[in-house]
């Protein structure tokens, strides 16, 4: 704290005519009364200055600057303070909370007090857990007694099949899966804006990835794992439940799915958006609700988090609520501190040092398998293992093959929003099923979910079931849109009267199925979608995007390992920057701007808030 100018002042200077701003007396300066020694300089070098009638006029504006300033590090003092009474209040909620739910005295019935969530990538239902059927015949997947094919042309009746195998490469080519792709391999032909949908037969793999790369129907998209090349998957269908109803929310790639798993919406998108992205997607989150309603969530991100996409995370608010998955995930299970909600999300890029384990083709399945497994390990040997809801799922089928139709009909539009031309998508139909298990020791080894009891006739399993279970469970205030109020909930599988002693404490590992060399060769391959999509909402909160609104430029040149490098550097100086400015008081709902080295409000400042901004903040 700087000495207290308008104390300094104050006592330096006597009244003229009944002002307290006069001419100072002629007694010494360092003999002030209650003065301390900081003071007693400061009055010291004001003497001569003071003593000039000359000076009088400057000297009353610069005490009343001194007054100024005293009274911004008062304030700056008292935010600080705010601070800790906010964060005390919060944890005394928290803590509060904790105890009405562990006592049964909660707003909610149920066993489970925290959600954890993993969201891999691109692999459809058939292609990881289709041959598991073998296993538990009630899963509606393939077998050998009733094979499953698609035609090389739907338009010739007399075409040759490919048929449905077990023969699935941990490191795979990556198929089809546009917006258009996707039509074709529902529908079996090309695009038409025709209404109603036409039947879905699932019958245009073959023809789509032939068009795409011949040979890559019969090696890559009608290809699946058996159980024991999976073992982590295998043993976890076993003992736990598998989901073989759940669908990607729309017929579409990532980034647009991924945004229906906290928000139950994409905002319109149905392809990589990137004015949006840029801006960030501005729809309101589960994360929000959690929150509002006084529970905890984190994110764990092992490369960089893609909750980012959503504007409001942004936010210094939240800027806590992110943790270095390596550092913070296996310490928090340990200390039993895990939040209510908590996202995992994987490593998306493929470096010698960190290989991707988010199961991207042509990613290393083996990576997934054994980060399933870490995850797993350390929840069952937390002390809040008899709480847990551990859900994993795939954000879309990437392009292989499946061979249940996807619900066209029924499917209600989250937010009244249309897709852009020339598709005019409605958001009325879902996508691809996808890879879904359920754990926790609430659930009857063996279990399988298919369709859910409501709440709606036409209801589904999809992504915004997810927000729609978290409202359950946590009795959160409202719905998110449309979507999450239609979509079914996973309660159903937590049927137990008390939870499972016997759930295996450690689950099978699998090999690496690549060697350094191929590795190392990786590290200098292109970039898919996904990957440039998360460089660009890198370049915004690093700044790069003033230089270029439509950072595609910026990813041009970049090989995976440069943009390892990218993402991870701008997360770390945007995180970093966030943390100095809410802990220098800065308002919460700032976002820190990169580009001009300083926080923007999401809201326009006053003249004062814009004041206090300069002289509390460090930026």
């Amino acid at each position: 704290m700087p000495p207290n100018l308008g104390s300094v002042v104050s006592q330096c200077c006597t009244g003229v005519g009944g002002r307290s701003f006069g001419r100072p007396q002629a007694r010494g300066f360092c003999s002030l009364p209650g003065s301390n020694g900081e003071e007693k300089a400061v009055a010291t070098g004001l003497k001569s200055f003071c003593l000039n009638a000359k000076n009088i006029r400057v000297f009353r504006i610069w005490m009343t600057t001194g007054y100024a300033i005293n009274f911004v590090w008062e304030m700056h003092a008292l935010i600080k303070v705010k601070q800790r009474v906010d964060a005390e209040w919060k944890d005394l909620r928290r803590r509060l909370r904790e105890r009405e739910t562990s006592s049964g005295g909660g707003s909610s019935s149920s066993p489970i007090k925290t959600v954890v969530v993993l969201v891999q990538e691109n692999r459809s239902f058939d292609h990881m857990l289709g041959w598991f059927k073998e296993l538990n015949p009630e899963i509606d997947g393939v077998s050998e007694s009733e094979p499953r094919s698609n035609p090389i042309s739907t338009s010739d009746p007399n075409s040759a099949h490919v048929f449905f195998g077990k023969e699935s490469q941990n490191i795979d080519p990556d198929p089809g899966h546009s917006f258009q792709a996707i039509y074709e391999q529902v529908f079996g032909k090309p695009f038409s804006d025709e209404s109603p949908y036409p039947d879905p037969k699932m019958n245009g793999f073959v023809q789509n990835a032939e068009a795409i790369t011949k040979g890559m129907s019969e090696k890559v998209v009608m290809q699946g794992f058996p159980p024991e090349k999976l073992p982590v998957f295998k043993e976890l269908v076993q003992e736990f439940a598998v989901c073989d109803r759940w669908f990607s929310s729309l017929p579409s790639s990532t980034q647009p799915n991924r945004l229906y798993v906290h928000a139950a919406t994409s905002n319109g998108a149905f392809s990589n958006d990137t004015n949006t992205l840029v801006r960030g997607f501005p729809q309101r989150t589960v994360f929000e609700s959690l929150e509002e309603s006084g529970f905890t969530f984190g994110i764990y991100y092992q490369s960089f988090p893609n909750c980012l996409f959503y504007r409001n995370m942004r936010k210094l608010k939240y800027v806590d609520n992110f943790h270095q998955y390596q550092l913070s995930f296996k310490r928090h299970c340990k200390e039993g501190k895990l939040p209510n909600y908590v996202v995992i999300e994987p490593r998306y890029f493929k470096i010698l040092s960190a290989p991707a384990n988010d199961d991207h083709p042509k990613n290393d399945v083996a990576e997934g398998q054994n980060l399933v497994k870490e995850i797993y390990e350390a929840l069952r040997a937390s002390p809040q293992w008899n709480e847990i809801l551990f859900v994993v799922v795939y954000d879309e089928h990437g392009g292989y093959y499946d061979h249940v139709p996807t619900p066209v009909t029924g499917v209600p539009n989250p937010d009244g929003l249309v897709g852009p031309e020339p598709y005019n998508f409605k958001f009325d139909r879902l996508g691809v099923r996808v890879p879904a298990l359920l754990i926790s020791p609430w659930i009857e080894p063996g279990t399988v979910l298919h369709e859910p009891n409501g709440p709606e006739p036409t209801s589904q399993f999809e992504h915004s079931s997810i927000p729609a279970t978290l409202k359950k469970i946590f009795n959160l205030k409202s719905f998110l849109t449309k979507r999450d109020e239609w979509a079914g909930t996973l309660d159903a599988v937590i049927n137990r009267t008390s939870p499972r002693t016997d759930c295996p404490v450690t689950l099978p590992e699998l090999p690496r199925a690549r060697d350094i060399d191929i590795e190392t060769q990786e590290e200098g391959e292109d970039l898919t979608d996904f990957q440039i999509e998360l460089i660009q909402a890198a370049a915004v909160l690093k700044g790069d995007h003033i230089k270029d609104i439509y950072p595609f430029k910026l990813a041009d040149n970049m090989k995976v390992l440069d943009a390892a490098r990218y993402v991870e550097e701008a997360f770390t100086r945007f995180h970093g920057e966030s943390k100095k400015a809410k802990e220098g008081g800065g308002d919460e709902q700032e976002i820190v701007d990169l580009s001009r080295g300083s926080t923007r409000h999401s809201t326009p400042k006053s003249f004062v808030q814009k004041f206090f901004s300069c002289l509390i903040c460090d930026n």
